[in-house]
């Protein structure tokens, strides 16, 4: 397992990060703990949560994923993880039940951070990161910025006083976004030069073989010369691009499972791209899910993918992709189907 210095932060993080949203709704709490044993006995040493999971988030399951892993954390070593959580954002009115409607705001940060660090049975969080913009930003599949949907939210200077309180306090050490744009990251990071407070290091965005708009968007530029780092979260496309539902449409997962999730994934194309990636990785003699994973720690600004799964077999398969390097001539023929498909998921 290789190890990668997060941003501009003095964390080094193991590449393979490993994701926890399952947690509380797919996987029960032994089996929890069952992954996170197992993770760490591989060298991972980075776990990623956030204080609405389980999803789909629902007000009887909310905080559910940090409590199962705080019950594991306490018999742990706990300077020798690297612990991430996020204080959820503000916009969705499916979440209202998240302090009666989430915000970043000074006194939602203190409430949200209290209530993560007692769930999670520690005294700090390693990085905490805002789970998307408390602004209006397109999001989750949608594409065009309409600015007439604009509202009114905290500042970003408010929002960076409120969380540099918290570092100040010792609950968190470093900070990191979600779900942001470039505009946000370089927002954050000019208010706390500013102010001289404390700087981000890391945005966790979607990125995959069918969502490469952090290469086209601009993020890719902002992040190499902020010395941000790039945590990129949904690797396997929600289990697309492992090929299971080319080869059982009914196959067991998130989107079978939770058929709202699969929205983004309905769009044009993705079905076609979907094919030819699996395609060119059998071709190669690779796992598909291992190509896809293996494909997003290939740029120079991710310091760790977050990886998810729901069955041991799963997570070995992909914890195993840190092993795998994809030659020139794959990384071309990816290339040509990102040309013939661009972005069908975005």
């Amino acid at each position: 397992m290789e190890y990668r210095r997060l941003g501009n932060s003095g964390l080094k993080v193991s590449e393979i990060c490993l994701g926890t949203m399952t947690f509380g709704e797919q996987n029960t709490e032994a089996e929890a703990h069952q992954q996170l044993d197992h993770a760490v006995a591989a060298g991972i040493n980075f776990i990623d949560t956030a204080e609405m999971y389980p999803v789909p988030p629902r007000a009887e399951t909310q905080g559910r994923t940090e409590s199962f892993i705080g019950s594991w954390l306490r018999h742990q070593q706990r300077d020798r993880l690297i612990l991430a959580t996020k204080i959820t954002g503000a916009g969705r009115a499916s979440l209202n039940h998240v302090r009666g409607g989430p915000r970043v705001t000074r006194e939602q940060v203190r409430e949200a951070i209290d209530g993560s660090l007692k769930r999670l049975q520690t005294d700090y969080v390693d990085l905490y990161q805002i789970h998307w913009p408390d602004r209006y930003v397109p999001k989750f599949g949608q594409v065009y910025y309409d600015p007439a949907q604009r509202w009114e939210s905290e500042s970003i200077d408010d929002q960076l006083h409120a969380l540099a309180e918290q570092v100040e306090a010792g609950k968190i050490r470093y900070l990191g976004l979600s779900n942001e744009t470039p505009y946000g990251v370089m927002a954050f990071v000019e208010a706390a030069r500013r102010h001289n407070l404390p700087i981000v290091t890391s945005v966790q965005n979607a990125y995959h073989l069918m969502n490469r708009s952090f290469e086209t968007g601009g993020l890719a530029e902002v992040c190499n010369e902020l010395d941000v780092a790039l945590l990129p979260y949904s690797p396997l496309a929600f289990g697309h691009l492992t090929g299971k539902y080319l080869d059982d449409p009914a196959a067991s997962g998130r989107i079978t499972q939770f058929p709202d999730f699969g929205q983004r994934y309905e769009k044009p194309n993705a079905a076609a791209a979907t094919r030819a990636y699996v395609a060119l990785a059998r071709e190669h003699g690779l796992s598909p899910a291992q190509m896809a994973i293996a494909f997003t720690l290939r740029r120079p600004e991710v310091a760790a993918t977050i990886i998810g799964a729901t069955t041991m077999t799963q997570l070995e398969e992909n914890i195993a992709a840190a092993e795998v390097s994809l030659s020139s001539e794959l990384l071309e023929a990816i290339d040509a189907i990102d040309a013939r498909y661009p972005n069908p998921t975005v």
